[in-house]
């Protein structure tokens, strides 16, 4: 299993593809990232339960 990787997420907001940098040594993560087009907030779910299919999740801060 890799340590980090790029993951592509889709904002909930504006529509566009946004490329995060995910450091899977950190474990299960949740965290705000802005959208670098529309700037608005995202909540950011990194679901580490399976190691073989590592998922990263996109939704809006307040939903």
């Amino acid at each position: 299993m890799y340590l980090s990787s790029d993951a592509e997420i889709i904002c909930p907001y504006c529509g566009e593809t946004l490329t995060l940098f995910i450091d899977y040594s950190a474990g299960h993560q949740s965290y705000v990232e802005d959208c670098h087009i529309c700037c608005r907030p995202i909540l950011i779910d990194v679901d580490l339960s399976d190691p073989e299919q590592i998922e990263v999740y996109a939704r809006p801060e307040n939903e």
